[in-house]
């Protein structure tokens, strides 16, 4: 009997998947496919794309607001919910970016939020570049 409670509690284990953020070195793949052509290689807005956009691509290295990365905001631009104050609204909404499993993130009010997997990841990769 113990053995049989043993090996059901490994294979229970086993199912159970570790749900984890996702690196920046995951977002920088997903960056350099959706967003590298008009923001640039560094983020700074300068890419291929750029000058013959109007406004030009935002500078993604200065985002954090006092040194403080406003996750909550980034998400909501990138999947398109909210662009409120932005010039223009040339900046596609990335659909590919919200489909796939979901990870939790706290995007500053200390509530886990589940978020597609990419999405998630591209933040972290935002963050990681920021120049302050």
């Amino acid at each position: 009997m113990r053995t049989i409670a043993i090996l059901t509690a490994l294979a229970v284990a086993a199912c159970v998947q570790t749900i984890s953020m996702p690196d920046a070195s995951e977002g920088a793949g997903i960056y350099g496919v959706n967003c590298a052509q008009c923001h640039g290689v560094s983020g700074k807005g300068d890419g291929p794309w750029a000058a013959g956009l109007s406004p030009r691509p935002a500078d993604l290295t200065q985002l954090s607001n006092g040194g403080k990365f406003r996750r909550g905001h980034v998400l909501s631009v990138i999947d398109g919910y909210d662009r409120t104050g932005l010039p223009g609204q040339d900046m596609p909404e990335f659909g590919l970016l919200l489909e796939g499993d979901t990870v939790p993130v706290d995007v500053g009010d200390g509530v886990l939020t589940p978020t597609p997997r990419p999405l998630a990841a591209l933040m972290t990769y935002l963050e990681s570049i920021q120049a302050n």
